[in-house]
């Protein structure tokens, strides 16, 4: 995570050998406080002082994916065809999500199964691993028996 003047200006997954760090300074520690509430209840609604970022395109496509309920998921044609883009495009939007998991792009997969996130389509990467657990953690059944232990 990094925050500068009191905003939050991303959210990154790092690989597990990272240590985990304090948190900073303000803008931080709610994230963290709001981060461990979701962990505990996929129900929980962020509210983090988030910096704008992205384009008008991206603005877009983030509000479309905002509006996913948790434990439904949406393709990235599906998605493309309400915006009146292409899927490709929402797939790139996706993957400069500066605010993954608030902006739940976790949510959107391809019409084929999971997708890619966080640009990484590694079937046996921690990323994808990270997007199943939060699909199962939210209760989508579709993906629910994927789920892994990453938290």
């Amino acid at each position: 995570m990094r925050t500068a003047s009191g905003l939050i200006t991303e959210l990154c997954y790092l690989p597990p050998h990272f240590d985990a760090k304090d948190a900073g300074d303000p803008a931080a520690a709610t994230a963290v406080a709001q981060l461990q509430a979701y962990c505990e209840d996929a129900d929980y609604r962020f509210d983090l002082p988030l910096k704008q970022a992205g384009t008008d395109f991206q603005k877009t496509v983030w509000g479309a994916i905002s509006s996913i309920p948790r434990g439904s998921v949406r393709t990235y044609g599906e998605l493309a065809r309400h915006i009146g883009s292409a899927p490709r495009a929402v797939g790139q939007a996706c993957g400069a999500n500066w605010f993954p998991i608030v902006v739940p792009c976790h949510r959107v997969t391809s019409a084929a199964g999971l997708g890619g996130f966080a640009n990484s389509d590694d079937p046996n990467g921690y990323l994808l691993g990270i997007k199943r657990w939060l699909l199962a953690h939210e209760g989508s059944s579709e993906y629910a028996w994927q789920q892994t232990t990453l938290l």
